[in-house]
């Protein structure tokens, strides 16, 4: 969990956050994310996202969408000794991320945004929390 501001090099290369890095272990999983963000897993949850998608049923033209997407995009990586990941050049671009960046703890997952389309969502969302809120009750939360 957490949020924080840091920012992609001239070369394609982010510093993970240190509290992340020892979270993630060695090698793990980036992958292009829902409102145009990464999506970054450990290994293992990677593995359960994994045999949850292969679970959807073929014949639906959503499920194999959703499945193309998910995994044509996605990369393993791995930090160097100064804690920065390369990111993909086909990840950076999906997700935008130029210069400035998010980068937050989502439960089992991190997420990077660009600075500025994170700032964006925050202000659609921020209005709209009590309601969403209200209906996540409906789900027993």
């Amino acid at each position: 969990m957490g949020e924080y501001s840091h920012t992609v090099d001239n070369k394609g290369r982010l510093i993970f956050p240190a509290k992340f890095r020892d979270d993630l272990g060695e090698k793990f999983i980036a992958t292009k994310g829902l409102d145009n963000c990464l999506f970054v897993y450990t290994q293992e949850e990677w593995a359960i996202l994994e045999n949850k998608l292969k679970q959807l049923p073929l014949a639906k033209p959503e499920a194999r969408a959703f499945v193309r997407f998910f995994f044509a995009g996605a990369a393993e990586l791995e930090a160097d000794k100064q804690g920065r990941v390369l990111l993909p050049n086909n990840l950076r671009e999906y997700a935008k991320l130029d210069k400035d960046v998010i980068v937050i703890g989502v439960s089992s997952r991190i997420e990077i945004w660009s600075k500025e389309a994170w700032e964006e969502y925050n202000s659609q969302i921020n209005p709209e929390v009590t309601r969403i809120a209200e209906n996540l009750v409906d789900l027993g939360i």
